[in-house]
């Protein structure tokens, strides 16, 4: 039956209409309280607003955007049981940014609360005129956060769902938003308790930033899956016996590791998926009163070490003293049959649904412990943050990461025995700053356990810190270097500038003197001035001058006055004007080999689609590319265009935080031309042959050029680095498997 073009747009009309209806269905079915009237209403109004208002509009995939939302409010009922208020937060969390809606009518419609949520979920329209759009966001986002927190969880929903349904972007903008996703929303995942929104998170992004190895992982752990399942049946079978004597109801099953997880362990211990044997945790809930939890959670723990042997050094006791974010469990390594290592979970059914909803379940069940408030202890630092005016939205970012975001943490006591968590890793002077600023300010001293210790020295569990005051200390430059938290180097920083705008003043009066004289404006002088010689701030330049780092007559030697303003002087002409000599501010130098392959390899890249050849660009140290590596284009702020790896050590800061800088980039057909990759080789020292057969199987057998070698042995274990000229990562990877099948060579590794 043919269909003519009218009838076909009504029956494609009739089917969207129900698909979204069927959706609003779902969100509805989904809802864990109890609404009353008023909520059934609101929710209605809110589906019935953003229906209206996202009427013409559709996502990359072509399906209609009101699916968005919906699925977005849907994930926040049924992921993290999230209330009325914030599902009609949730459905309109996009019309006042992409719609005809304001926030006003959203107020005068369901109040100031929703309003305010929205709100703080809507991008910054000036955001794009910042440095970093994306930190400039996200501090908004945290800004609402700390009168909100519903304001972050629907973020985490909306960001879940876009990952979901990310297939139908670009890659180049598929990379972006996973570094951005790794970078941040899967640590603040953590931080709020959400592991199985930060599993599937980097599960994601793994998808995305390495393909290849993700699908590989996949397709074993299907193989694999029955072989799997009858181990996990011979682990359990039995501790069921002797955990019904407990006669309290329990749960008990298996569940595999994230995808992610199992990747690391490949890259981490450099082994095959096959020689990993813990791929799998097994997870025991017992349904405890509440006052007995502790009891029957160490009961059960005594019978799984009972029926199979523990590896004491593996329990980790997060039932007496809870993690950061609120988790409790019981964790510990056992061996199973065969010898395989089983990590087992032991908790609660409270404990569990925390460890699942997180910040929400917390809610739930708070005041049920006489203990502090993990959440409202780590808002007040959040909040501590953002109370500080000077600092910008990157700097911020990279303290909230620091500070907040941690995985693991430290327990360090006070003299008084009063107990103050802090990220592993955290120094004596952090601990300071942790108690008060001033403390941190006046650090004379730390005293650990009873003994004098370095101001940066780090510290450990259990340890009791002193601090000795000194009304006359000022933190100093090298502070910075002792500190490990984002509130330290916060207030060091803080302090610092400071210091240096108290000092810079002298300068400043200096330069506008010399300004008025040249009938030159003020204000843009200074920016000239700042831009030229690549300084962080005005404030930097008024104190060089200040101190006679930069002088007045030596300044304006390079510079000229033209229409009131000043220009920089070509050396070569005498006039006009030249860039200055750039400085690579994204954590490369080209240098010359860098400069060396950019002339020869123009014609072997695509940048943004274009020949490379239109732009000045060199290829990053940090990651060395080679032709065949997923590679992306940085402009950095005065070096031009840097070349990564996808794989950068470097990569997902620099997404994260300028993704708008980001340019696609792409190889171009073949080439002769050499770069240079360096691979590391472990093995078995079995005398002075090894180096033979390296170097004979690199020389003789694969035909490549050796530039630098270093080997040394100890113990019967052998380590070296070799330095090889190779046309292609494709030559680089066979190259690898070769030197991996000699014997006695334990792993090779490709270095970064």
């Amino acid at each position: 039956m043919t269909m003519t073009p009218e009838l076909g747009g009504l029956a494609r009309g009739n089917e969207e209409e129900r698909l979204i209806r069927n959706a609003y269905r779902k969100l509805l079915r989904s809802i864990k309280s109890e609404l009353n009237n008023e909520d059934r209403k609101n929710i209605r109004l809110a589906y019935e607003m953003a229906v209206d208002a996202h009427r013409n509009q559709r996502r990359k995939s072509g399906e209609p955007y009101i699916l968005h939302p919906i699925a977005v409010a849907t994930i926040c009922a049924e992921e993290i049981g999230l209330g009325p208020t914030a599902l009609v937060a949730a459905l309109l969390h996009d019309v006042v940014e992409d719609t005809s809606v304001s926030l006003e009518e959203i107020r005068e419609r369901f109040g100031e609360r929703i309003a305010k949520i929205v709100d703080g979920l809507t991008k910054l329209d000036t955001a794009y005129n910042a440095e970093s759009p994306q930190a400039e966001n996200f501090r908004k986002v945290l800004s609402t956060l700390v009168d909100d927190v519903r304001v972050v969880l629907i973020k985490m929903a909306d960001r879940l769902h876009n990952m979901r349904t990310i297939g139908s972007m670009s890659r180049d903008k598929q990379l972006k938003i996973a570094a951005e996703t790794s970078y941040i929303y899967a640590p603040l995942a953590h931080r709020l308790g959400l592991y199985n929104f930060k599993t599937e998170f980097l599960d994601l992004c793994l998808k995305i930033t390495d393909p290849e190895d993700y699908q590989d992982i996949a397709r074993k752990l299907q193989q694999t899956k029955r072989e799997r399942n009858r181990y996990i049946n011979e682990f359990i079978k039995p501790l069921e016996e002797r955990l019904q004597s407990l006669n309290i109801p329990y749960h008990i099953f298996g569940r595999p590791k994230s995808i992610h997880s199992i990747y690391n362990k490949i890259k981490s211990k450099n082994v095959p998926f096959e020689e990993i044997y813990d791929l799998f945790a097994v997870r025991i809930i017992v349904d405890a009163p509440l006052d007995r939890e502790k009891l029957y959670c160490w009961l059960a723990y005594s019978i799984v070490t009972d029926v199979h042997q523990p590896l004491p050094e593996r329990l980790k006791d997060w039932i007496t003293v809870p993690k950061a974010n609120g988790y409790e469990s019981l964790h510990t390594t056992v061996i199973g049959p065969k010898g395989r290592y089983v990590e087992v979970q032991i908790r609660s059914t409270r404990m569990d649904e925390i460890a699942e909803r997180g910040f929400a379940a917390h809610w739930k069940y708070k005041g049920v412990k006489n203990q502090p408030d993990v959440y409202d202890r780590w808002l007040d630092s959040v909040r501590e943050m953002l109370d500080d005016p000077k600092i910008d939205a990157v700097e911020f970012l990279g303290d909230f990461k620091a500070n907040s975001l941690f995985h693991e943490e430290v327990y360090v006591y006070t003299p008084k025995g009063e107990m103050r968590m802090l990220p592993k890793g955290a120094t004596g002077l952090d601990f300071a700053f942790s108690i008060h600023t001033d403390v941190g300010y006046h650090a004379r001293a730390v005293v650990v356990n009873g003994k004098l210790v370095p101001l940066g020295q780090a510290l450990q569990n259990g340890d009791q810190v002193r601090i000795i005051t000194d009304k006359n200390q000022r933190p100093s430059e090298d502070w910075q270097q002792m500190v490990y938290t984002g509130k330290a180097k916060s207030r060091i920083r803080s302090a610092l500038k400071e210091g240096r705008r108290q000092q810079g003043q002298i300068g400043r009066e200096a330069l506008e003197r010399k300004l008025k004289n040249l009938r030159v404006d003020f204000e843009e002088g200074v920016d000239t001035l700042v831009r030229y010689y690549n300084l962080p701030s005005r404030i930097e330049l008024f104190y060089r001058i200040a101190t006679d780092t930069l002088t007045i007559p030596d300044i304006f030697k390079h510079f000229r006055v033209e229409q009131n303003k000043i220009v920089e002087i070509d050396p070569a002409k005498g006039n006009g004007t030249t860039g200055k000599a750039p400085t690579d501010t994204g954590g490369t130098d080209a240098g010359k080999n860098g400069e060396r392959r950019r002339t020869e390899q123009k014609l072997r890249l695509l940048i943004g689609g274009e020949p490379a050849d239109r732009y000045e660009y060199a290829f990053a140290h940090c990651c060395n590319p080679l032709p065949g590596d997923r590679i992306f284009a940085y402009l950095t702020q005065n070096a031009g265009l840097k070349i990564h790896r996808e794989q950068c050590p470097n990569a997902a800061n620099i997404m994260a935080n300028y993704g708008y800088r980001v340019m696609n980039a792409e190889w171009q057909g073949t080439s002769e031309t050499n770069f240079v990759a360096t691979l590391q080789i472990n093995g078995i020292d079995a005398g002075p042959g090894v180096i033979q057969r390296l170097t004979g199987e690199i020389s003789n057998n694969l035909g490549l050029n050796i530039r630098s070698m270093e080997i040394a042995g100890k113990e019967g274990y052998f380590e070296g680095k070799i330095e090889l000229f190779v046309v292609n990562v494709d030559q680089l990877e066979r190259t690898m498997r070769n030197l991996r099948n000699i014997e006695y060579v334990s792993s090779v590794i490709r270095v970064v």
